[in-house]
């Protein structure tokens, strides 16, 4: 049994007594976008410092807890305040969250962020599905002793976005009318905005947003076999592609002009993947 395993349970065990249901599906909520969990049918709050050996978050805005309720008839966890690796916690920290909304029972993983826009047809205010993601520039979560427990040595990134999940996201939006792309999503260390020439990188690369979290999520939940969709927001276009300086205080105010669009669109989407997985 690897310590990451052993960590896991660790804290899940903390807790396990004052978890009444299983979730069916886990979200995490990026920055300016955590009050969606205000919004649901809460049953409980568990925050993170009751959690024996779980990293809190340190980022402003990010209020540090799960909220446990129903999103309509869908069991979910939904973690308000995800962890950085740039708040200085190690990768495996970082993914820790994720890997214990597994073992609290989520079979399905929905990951949302806000994130700089790159390519110049998109829009502060859009939103963006995660079809695809480029982790070169941050260490993966998998480093180390192999977590048999978790998945295999070496697991396959092909689909880590799945298919029918990213369908289901385009076809709610459609029926919201609220547009959407669909592009790759780079993530960076952060804390600092990028350059405008590490901006034209990305693009040079293929990407299409860029921001700080997600992807290594994404790299320890398909390891453990979760089926995984990813929404960004964007929250403003990356250094050099406009004439105004970047600040933190204008990612929080587009996601707040966005947030009823996007909890619509969040609403609508885990429903649509209760018709497709979670049914019993």
């Amino acid at each position: 049994m690897t310590e990451a395993y052993k960590r896991v349970e660790k804290c899940y065990e903390s807790i396990r007594e004052k978890i009444k249901f299983k979730p069916k599906v886990a979200l995490v909520l990026g920055s300016g976008l955590g009050d969606y969990a205000e919004g649901i049918q809460i049953e409980q709050i568990i925050n993170y410092q009751e959690i024996e050996g779980f990293p809190v978050s340190t980022v402003s805005g990010h209020k540090g807890r799960f909220v446990f309720g129903c999103i309509r008839n869908v069991p979910a966890v939904i973690m308000q305040g995800r962890i950085h690796y740039y708040e200085g916690y190690s990768m495996e920290d970082v993914v820790l969250p994720a890997r214990l909304m597994k073992r609290m029972g989520a079979e399905i993983l929905l990951l949302t962020n806000a994130a700089g826009g790159v390519n110049y047809d998109y829009k502060p205010g859009e939103f963006m599905i995660i079809k695809d993601q480029i982790t070169s520039f941050v260490p993966s979560p998998l480093i180390g002793p192999n977590a048999e427990e978790f998945g295999p040595r070496f697991c396959d990134m092909t689909t880590a976005y799945d298919e029918d999940l990213r369908a289901a996201v385009k076809e709610a939006a459609k029926e919201l009318r609220i547009p959407v792309h669909e592009g790759v999503y780079i993530q960076l260390t952060g804390p600092e905005f990028e350059t405008p020439a590490t901006v034209r990188m990305c693009r040079i690369l293929g990407g299409d947003a860029v921001g700080m979290s997600t992807a290594c999520e994404a790299v320890a939940a398909n390891h453990m076999g979760m089926r995984i969709c990813g929404i960004s927001c964007i929250s403003n276009l990356g250094a050099g592609m406009s004439d105004r300086p970047l600040t933190n205080e204008e990612v929080y105010e587009t996601a707040g002009r966005v947030s009823k669009q996007f909890k619509e669109l969040i609403t609508a989407a885990v429903l649509k993947f209760n018709e497709l997985y979670l049914i019993e």
